[in-house]
């Protein structure tokens, strides 16, 4: 095992610096277009009596529509996003086309000449700006000095079964020994020391060469699924020298009895550790694979989209009618959102049928093996009805769980949910959740489990009790016997760190916070932002993953916001949320128009529904009341 053990003189280790470079910023389209609406007839240039001009996106509304007293943007996405960034860095995001470096969230409706002028706004810069997808580069964040400074906890890695890693981490803990590369030293070729784990946070290790005992000094933090982490033994059967760092060359004299005496009995990685690693991040679905998948704009239905690439199980999915590839949408590949092609026929859920005739050259249905089954369930006996009430998570407001009606009941166990008090009048935001679904509850589970419940929009008899709603309603709540009481060993703790996506902007992944547990349900808090931005997350979620996922795979992370942004944002985090966005889980910019065009496209068809298949669901106490 020690037969890579060599022992080299060093001389002074270099450092290397770098320097920064930034770009122009381009200048905004000099005409923009009028904008028409009810006879009334609106222009861009600012000062124009009603009307207001975003200073995040550029977008023109009426100024009472505008977020807060000032009215400078147009939602409080655009808020948060003027703060969290640059001016400059934002407005040349904006002109190239370029996915923003910030937390973005939707909270507001917009009225339809706002919407007219966005998409007029849109089209204007669009002639002007570069059609990459790349983001603009946010600054360095460190996990490790993250962790190291706040004494944080990160979620392990076994917590999240659908990541690399997640199901085979076995027992790497604090006190495993590794072989890493010696930074502590100044010989011209790559030589490697034994380090030992000191902390685990996610994938991430803080190592401490051996011989340092209690010095910290030179402790670093490493990815323990990277390139340069062996087990120990890996230098002797590769032929690699260990070399003791400089700091301690001369502490001990035989430094192969030290090893022998400090790693006898002492754990390391796996031999095969780097193969399952390499195993692990292998993704069945392909570039080019044809899937079905919820429409951004109409909540109600689904389209065809395109995978066009693949990040850590991640999935960009262009619409297969976006012809320059910028209307996309982002999701995991377990996600109960795509499906394979032919899914919402064989249910009864509404589609969206492409313009689209012939199959793309290269393109092909994607097997419908690789996506996610769900539970079979027993809708013989007593099922849903339409018309009953519960309490789900809304879609467009994932920090809310509020009062909802079964509106439709399709095959195979799905059901078309709408929001009471705000859903539109063609049931085009009713949203389709499986009977098994973590993310739909039982009357009375918020007040169990002191949750504030969501009343519906306008209903003026508060406090909320759901016992005259529905004797008001005339409707009945839905049998709790009918829904998920499953709650895993998920092994989440209150304070744990992870990395987590902002589900309002799903190609962002974000520095966050377990700040509550209710059963198998989980509070993720984006760390930096208000906690209005909250979200409501299943334990088994394939959108949260460990700390060090984004560097594990090459994703960009989002780090936590600035003091600044946080002292921007405390005046405006007072007021509520107002009305939802038209929109899930997209930009607003891309589909600004279509909102008006699909009204009237008639392209929607609804499938009559197919058999149901049998198995009931797992029983445990869903009533049992958790402190936060």
């Amino acid at each position: 095992m020690f037969d890579g053990y060599d022992s080299c003189s060093e001389d002074t280790s270099s450092s290397s610096s770098s320097d920064e470079s930034e770009e122009e910023v381009a200048p905004l389209p000099s005409s923009l277009p009028i904008i028409k609406n009810n006879g009334q007839v609106y222009t861009y240039p600012d000062g124009k009596s009603g009307m207001a001009t975003c200073e995040m996106c550029g977008m023109v509304g009426v100024r009472d529509a505008f977020y807060s007293k000032t009215k400078r943007f147009c939602s409080v996405s655009c808020s948060r996003s003027y703060s969290s960034n640059s001016k400059k860095a934002s407005i040349l995001a904006r002109l190239q086309g370029k996915p923003p470096t910030k937390k973005a969230k939707v909270l507001q409706k917009q009225p339809l000449v706002a919407k007219l002028a966005a998409y007029a706004q849109y089209q204007a810069t669009l002639q002007n700006q570069a059609k990459t997808k790349a983001a603009v580069p946010v600054e360095g964040f460190s996990w490790g000095n993250y962790i190291n400074s706040n004494s944080f906890t990160a979620a392990p890695v076994t917590c999240f079964k659908h990541a690399p890693m997640g199901t085979c981490w076995g027992d790497i803990a604090e006190g495993v020994r590794v072989e890493v590369p010696n930074t502590d030293c100044s010989l011209p070729t790559k030589v490697f020391w034994i380090a030992g784990i000191v902390k685990l946070a996610g994938y991430n290790a803080l190592l401490r060469y051996e011989g340092f005992e209690n010095d910290s000094s030179l402790d670093f933090w490493c990815n323990v699924c990277g390139s340069d982490i062996h087990p120990v033994g890996w230098c002797a059967t590769s032929g690699k020298p260990l070399v003791p760092p400089r700091t301690i060359q001369h502490k001990y004299t035989n430094w192969k009895a030290f090893l022998v005496k400090r790693l006898t009995g002492a754990k390391t990685l796996p031999p095969d550790f780097s193969q399952k690693v390499s195993e692990s991040m292998q993704y069945p679905f392909k570039t080019s694979m044809r899937v079905e998948v919820v429409d951004k704009t109409h909540l109600c239905r689904t389209r065809v989209a395109v995978v066009e690439s693949v990040i850590g199980g991640r999935l960009r999915l262009v619409y297969e009618e976006s012809e320059d590839k910028t209307d996309d949408f982002w999701c995991h590949m377990y996600s109960p959102l795509i499906h394979h092609i032919g899914w919402s026929r064989s249910i009864g859920h509404r589609f969206k049928r492409s313009d689209i005739t012939k199959k793309q050259d290269g393109h092909f249905d994607a097997p419908p093996h690789l996506f996610m089954k769900v539970k079979e369930v027993d809708a013989a006996g007593e099922w849903f009805k339409e018309g009953m009430k519960l309490e789900a998570i809304d879609p467009l407001n994932l920090s809310a769980i509020c009062v909802a009606t079964i509106r439709k009941v399709l095959a195979d166990g799905y059901l078309m949910i709408g929001i009471d008090g705000s859903e539109a009048a063609d049931g085009s935001d009713w949203f389709c959740y499986h009977a098994t679904s973590p993310s739909i509850f039982p009357v009375g589970f918020c007040e169990i489990n002191m949750i504030e419940l969501t009343p519906p929009r306008g209903y003026a008899k508060l406090p909320f009790k759901w016992f005259d709603y529905l004797r008001e309603t005339d409707s009945i709540a839905a049998p709790v016997k009918l829904f998920n009481k499953e709650v895993p060993n998920h092994g989440f703790h209150v304070g744990m760190k992870l990395e987590a996506v902002d589900l309002m902007e799903p190609r962002l992944v974000c520095v966050a916070t377990v700040t509550r547990i209710i059963h198998r349900l989980l509070r993720i808090h984006f760390d930096g932002w208000e906690d209005e931005y909250d979200q409501w997350v299943d334990c088994e979620s394939p959108d949260l993953y460990p700390v060090g996922w984004c560097q594990l795979t090459g994703y960009q992370l989002q780090p936590p916001a600035p003091q600044s942004s946080r002292d921007s944002q405390s005046s405006s985090s007072k007021q509520k949320k107002k009305a939802k966005s038209q929109q899930y889980k997209g930009h607003k910019k891309m589909t600004s128009l279509q909102l008006k065009e699909e009204l009237l496209d008639g392209e929607e068809y609804s499938f009559l529904q197919g058999a149901s298949d049998q198995e009931s669901n797992g029983s445990a106490s869903y009533y049992i009341k958790q402190e936060p």
